[in-house]
């Protein structure tokens, strides 16, 4: 019959004999990004400009299943091997100010290098420094000077005693301060009667005299104090000469070992010269060390906590410790939370105290990509507002700053660290969905700045003999990463090629969804195994297809159950007036299967025109309103030219109890009512679908295979006949991927697919009747589908004029195009 497909328009189908291996273990497995030629060159074109605001990063866009994360990992670890590793971050105490921790950058593994130095170095003068301060070398230094203030501060009383004397008065030294007792001419101190007896004049002058020596007390005092001062300051002279004297060689070595770092050289002068101020906790930390046996054990604890604390100071926090690497970084953060994504300042707990200190930083994705790539989900980033900002602030400001988010947020009054801001140069990559990118394009004037580069990910590739051969190479590939994945046959990779074809929906593309495959390679090897085969053949793949078809179509069965017991009234047998089979598709998301849908119209005298049952019910969606409307323009084409039409029409979908939208069935649509119109009966058992424009062209419509395979399995269930089948839009035949069984019914005469370009064509198919074509007048032979349709609205004008409603008509208006 005309329009109607061979087998081979029904399925592309992979030759095993072009495939030169005889199994997959003989291939190298596959080691590049396939398909996505766009999207490399976009990756390239992103990761080689160089910007120091941070413009050019990079969002991977494209569908869920595609690989996009394993596939620009791999990129990323391939274009960073040949470029310099960054250098590792390390933070130390600001001694100038304790709040604020410096950052310091060394080459990479000199980090720990830097640490284990400063270990070394504070171990040596905790362990050497309080022996050099008790030598006798230094206790002899230390003694002379201590007797030098000695005989001088012994020389100050002396002269002080001597000037009591001479003022009639003995000088008493006590703890708490120096007592003046007034001497008689003797020399003797007076008693408390005999100083009770002197007449007033005498007193006085004795209160005078006091007064006196009260000056030179506080003279002598003061010298005192002036001499103390110079002996305390003398004996931390001499100590600061003896430590210096112990670590100069050490630090000296250091400075020369980081000598092209002056970040760390003026690190190291700051850490001499702070130990110089605080030699004397070297010898408390050796001390409690030394005596702690006696102790008990808490506060032996406490001492030896306090001791660590005090010199943590001189530690170096190795945030990222970069030994053994070989390139830039690569991260992939999987949960972008704000501190996972800018580090946090941890805190401990010590004898129920909170406290932190610069060692307790620790790093971010940001830190350990930085100098790098970081990859980051999109969704997972978006899913925390403060994880977003804090990576737009980063690359805003070239630095990393690491923050508490309570502090941030005004919840927590406690004054924490604020470290010192990290230089950043990282390559952001977000990975995520076509409708996310425009919507942070559309919302956020940020992501404009910062991610002008857009990589889309396609979801198909062209079928080639390359192609087909990669298939193959993929099949290696998970070969290697999963011990349950067996080797293939050439025919079980062309098995799966075509599967790849049918999942793309098209005989010239596979689909690029390779979670997909890699899925049914370990569910065929599987069925491989059980079948105790040691090799896939195209028997495994079609059982793993098949089997997971029949895991996720439990609804499917139920619609086809519920025709089958006449609860849903699908005919798939004999003629009827004014009814036929569309289709359409239900997407649970995991799984999409098609079903036939009966489309019924009916006509009758009046002007009400075409009336869109779905539209008046609110059932029915804005793009389906446009297929009716466009079916009103064919009919208002082909019979409206030379007469105005009048009719009264609707066209509903029975038994639909949910939201119709789509087009794709207003061919279905237009041939129900064109049925109804002229008289004439279609064949039940043929199913229509396909969009049509306003000259009766069928246009192609998604999900082809789904819809031809959901009437099939009606058929199959309700009983194949030979006269059933699908007619479908010219332009799907390229679309067309169909399962084994409907190709074999085909071939066997059991089912049908006609390809259509018009609906005229598809009208001869349903009805066995010429549409007709119309002479200079516009009118259709009688014996033509469109003859009999014409006569109808004739005589249905007629009998609105023999009732005179045809004022309007003469009026020139019609209202039969509305609603």
């Amino acid at each position: 019959m005309k329009n109607k497909l061979s087998t081979a328009d029904l399925r592309r189908r992979s030759d095993p004999e072009t495939l030169d291996f005889a199994s997959t273990d003989e291939l190298a497995p596959l080691d590049g990004i396939v398909g996505q030629d766009r999207a490399l060159d976009a990756l390239q074109v992103g990761l080689n400009i160089k910007d120091e605001r941070s413009r050019y990063n990079i969002y991977v866009s494209g569908a869920t299943g595609l690989g996009k994360t394993s596939a620009v990992s791999y990129f990323l670890r391939k274009v960073s091997r040949g470029q310099e590793t960054p250098p590792d971050i390390c933070y130390v105490h600001n001694f100038a100010v304790p709040q604020e921790p410096r950052y310091l950058l060394v080459p990479a593994g000199k980090g720990k290098e830097l640490r284990q130095d400063m270990e070394r170095c504070v171990e040596f003068l905790r362990r050497e420094l309080p022996r050099v301060l008790e030598s006798d070398e230094f206790k002899a230094q230390a003694k002379q000077e201590r007797d030098q203030y000695t005989s001088q501060r012994d020389q100050l009383f002396q002269e002080l005693d001597n000037k009591a004397r001479k003022l009639g008065f003995t000088v008493q030294r006590t703890p708490v301060g120096m007592n003046t007792v007034p001497l008689k001419p003797d020399g003797e101190p007076y008693s408390q009667e005999e100083y009770s007896e002197l007449s007033e004049e005498e007193k006085s002058d004795i209160l005078r005299r006091q007064e006196e020596l009260q000056d030179v007390i506080r003279d002598t005092l003061s010298r005192l104090g002036q001499l103390e001062e110079e002996w305390q300051e003398s004996r931390r002279k001499l100590t600061k000469r003896a430590a210096q004297f112990l670590m100069e060689p050490r630090f000296c070595q250091l400075a020369d070992k980081y000598a092209d770092l002056e970040r760390v050289r003026e690190y190291l002068r700051e850490v001499q010269d702070d130990i110089l101020e605080h030699v004397e906790e070297f010898r408390s930390a050796n001390r409690q060390a030394g005596s702690a046996a006696p102790m008990q054990q808490a506060q032996m604890a406490q001492m030896q906590m306090q001791s660590q604390d005090r010199l943590q100071r001189y530690s170096v926090n190795v945030l990222v410790d970069r030994s053994g690497e070989e390139g830039a970084p690569v991260v992939v953060e999987e949960n972008a939370t704000y501190t996972n994504l800018v580090g946090t300042v941890e805190r401990r707990v010590q004898f129920g105290v909170v406290s932190t200190d610069f060692s307790q930083i620790r790093a971010g994705s940001l830190h350990r990509a930085n100098g790098g790539y970081l990859v980051v989900s999109a969704p997972n980033l978006l899913r925390s507002w403060m994880s977003w900002d804090a990576l737009k602030t980063a690359l805003r400001t070239g630095k990393v700053r690491i923050e508490d988010p309570a502090q941030m947020l005004g919840i927590s009054s406690t004054e924490g660290l604020r470290p010192e801001p990290v230089p950043l140069d990282v390559k952001v990559i977000i990975i995520g969905s076509p409708w996310l990118y425009h919507l942070l394009y559309r919302y956020d004037e940020d992501f404009q700045k910062h991610f002008t580069i857009k990589a889309d990910f396609d979801t198909e590739m062209e079928w080639t003999q390359e192609a087909e051969r990669t298939v193959a190479r993929f099949v290696r590939s998970r070969e290697l990463e999963d011990r349950g994945v067996l080797p293939f046959s050439p025919a079980g990779v062309a098995r799966l090629v075509e599967h790849a074809g049918e999942v793309a929906g098209d005989k010239r593309k596979l689909s690029t969804r390779f979670s997909q495959l890699a899925a049914l390679v370990r569910e065929a090897s599987f069925w491989a195994s059980k079948a105790g085969a040691e090799m896939v053949d195209a028997e495994h793949v079609h059982r793993a297809v098949e089997e997971r078809r029949t895991r996720h179509g439990l609804i499917a069965e139920k619609v086809r159950e519920m025709i089958a017991r006449g609860r849903l009234v699908v005919d798939v047998a004999g003629k009827q007036v004014g009814q036929v089979n569309g289709l359409s598709v239900l997407d649970m998301g995991d799984f999409a299967f098609g079903r036939p849908a009966r489309i019924t119209a009916s006509v009758h005298a009046g002007k009400g025109g075409v009336v869109d049952i779905e539209r008046e019910a609110k059932l029915g969606g804005s793009v389906h309103t446009k297929g009716v409307m466009i079916l009103k323009g064919y009919l208002g084409t082909r019979f409206g030219a030379a007469h105005p039409m009048s009719l009264s029409a609707s066209l509903a979908f029975e038994q639909s109890y949910a939201q119709v939208d789509g087009d794709s069935a207003s061919s279905a649509e237009l041939c129900a009512l064109l049925s109804a119109l002229a008289g004439v009966p279609l064949r039940q058992g043929i199913a229509v679908t396909g969009s049509i424009d306003q000259l009766g062209r069928l246009q192609a419509i998604g999900g082809v295979n789904e819809k031809v395979l959901g009437h099939y399995l009606v058929c199959k269930e309700l009983g194949l006949d030979g006269e059933q089948g699908v007619v479908i839009p010219r332009s799907n035949v390229d679309t067309l991927m169909l399962p084994e069984e409907v190709v074999r019914d085909v071939q066997e005469g059991r089912f049908n697919v006609w390809a259509c370009a018009s609906v005229e064509e598809g009208l001869e198919i349903l009805t066995g009747m010429s549409c007709g074509e119309p002479d200079e007048q516009g009118v259709y032979p009688e014996d033509t589908l469109f003859g009999k349709a014409q006569r109808r609205l004739e005589a249905i004008r007629q009998a609105l004029r023999d009732k005179g409603d045809d004022a309007d008509e003469d009026k020139g208006g019609s209202n039969e195009q509305g609603t």
